[in-house]
């Protein structure tokens, strides 16, 4: 069966496409390769064919039209398929070759953090989801119904990967939903997303954290590169792009080196300001162009624009011991050296108008004896997306959820 002659033999028997079926059948070499298969050098030759499913008549959408590069058979009046109907029929758009190549090579990123992060000696932990006060002062989270009270979805696990590192645990790390209540109808961003968060104590540095981190992103993409060039290869027939580019070690430029860079691009912005999409997206096809790297590290973000937990920098208060990483110039991972002395920390809370009795748990976790840790957030569908050239964080999430979708 190849080809044309396999859709006529099933219309034939009056078996749907999509359906299930079992055949039995004899396998023969083929002379001419079958270019329509990626079986090509053989073809089977039907003696029976059980329909095990089957699939009703009228699909809502053909998988021929869902795999079909954007702008390809216009002329002839071939049809593509838009997100929103991918998404509303996402059963039969997840059959495609594309997406089956894009979730497998995600389970690859799962798989290769988690095996890296173990040879490294991290612990992987669980963290609860249903906290009892919003872990960065109320905004931008879902409160739910709790009994008599009310909860919230956890925006981060990084409160209570800081609870283990207080706990002698020295390096975690956990993979799990992260919820963020964002009225954000942007490419890049859900409000439900698989976060691949690390936590780890340090020794003398906060870049150790960073070494730590950005060594097994570089462990990731070798390894994607070296063992999923199928999947690449199948992704990129449909959504071209150039292959993604890393340095070892990895590139790590001071947040003033950014502004600069910026400057003599022509960008108006001050120098404790906080980057704009665009201007992040500028900074990456400079760095793009003058270090020849897809991934980089931002270090010593203006304090002003951190989070209240963000250790400052001791040599100048006016910026902080943080860092942010990029790849394509996109942010994949928000992290810093963390607070750990709790009159610093309470000190830092109430400066962002923090009410430290809805904090007083995570506070009072330092009371004991905490020692100097940092870590960070990592966004699993953005690396996914942003690795393989991708244009929307839809594409790289299996069931996304956004401010306007909430099924299927």
């Amino acid at each position: 069966m190849s080809g044309v002659e396999d859709l006529t033999i099933l219309c034939f028997l009056g078996i749907t496409k999509e359906s299930i079926v079992d055949v039995e059948a004899m396998v023969r070499k083929v002379e001419q390769k079958i270019e329509s298969c990626s079986q090509q050098d053989v073809e089977l030759h039907i003696e029976r064919i059980f329909v095990i499913s089957q699939a009703e008549p009228r699909l809502p959408l053909q998988l021929e039209d869902a795999v079909r590069p954007d702008g390809e058979g216009e002329e002839e009046g071939r049809a593509t398929v838009n997100q929103d109907t991918r998404l509303d029929n996402r059963v039969i758009d997840l059959r495609t070759t594309t997406s089956q190549a894009i979730f497998r090579l995600q389970s690859g990123v799962c798989q290769l953090f988690r095996d890296t992060l173990t040879k490294k000696g991290f612990v992987e932990i669980q963290t609860p989801k249903i906290i009892s006060a919003a872990s960065e002062g109320g905004a931008n989270v879902f409160t739910v119904s709790y009994f008599k009270s009310s909860a919230y979805l956890a925006q981060s696990p990084q409160l209570y990967k800081q609870m283990c590192i207080c706990a002698d645990f020295d390096k975690v790390f956990c993979v799990g939903p992260v919820f963020r209540a964002e009225d954000s109808n942007t490419h890049r961003h859900l409000t439900e997303f698989v976060g691949l968060d690390i936590e780890m104590a340090f020794n003398y540095h906060y870049h150790e954290v960073i070494d730590s981190i950005t060594d097994t992103m570089v462990q990731i993409f070798k390894g994607l590169r070296d063992n999923f060039q199928t999947e690449i290869q199948t992704v990129n027939k449909q959504f071209p792009s150039e292959p993604f580019k890393f340095l070892e070690p990895t590139l790590r430029l001071e947040y003033t080196e950014a502004v600069a860079m910026l400057h003599e691009a022509g960008v108006e912005m001050g120098d404790e300001d906080d980057l704009s999409t665009p201007n992040e997206k500028l900074l990456g096809r400079l760095v793009k162009e003058k270090y020849d790297t897809d991934f980089y590290v931002l270090d010593k973000y203006p304090l002003a624009v951190r989070p209240f937990y963000t250790m400052p920098d001791p040599s100048n208060p006016k910026y902080s011991n943080s860092y942010d990483m990029f790849m394509r110039g996109e942010e994949i991972l928000s992290g810093a050296q963390r607070v750990h002395d709790a009159q610093l920390l309470s000190e830092r809370a109430q400066h962002h108008q923090i009410d430290l009795e809805k904090i007083k748990s995570y506070i009072d976790s330092f009371r004991f004896g905490a020692p100097p840790h940092g870590g960070g957030g990592i966004g699993l569908e953005r690396v996914c997306m942003l690795y393989l050239g991708l244009h929307n964080v839809r594409q790289t999430s299996m069931f996304p959820r956004d401010p306007k979708r909430l099924t299927p």
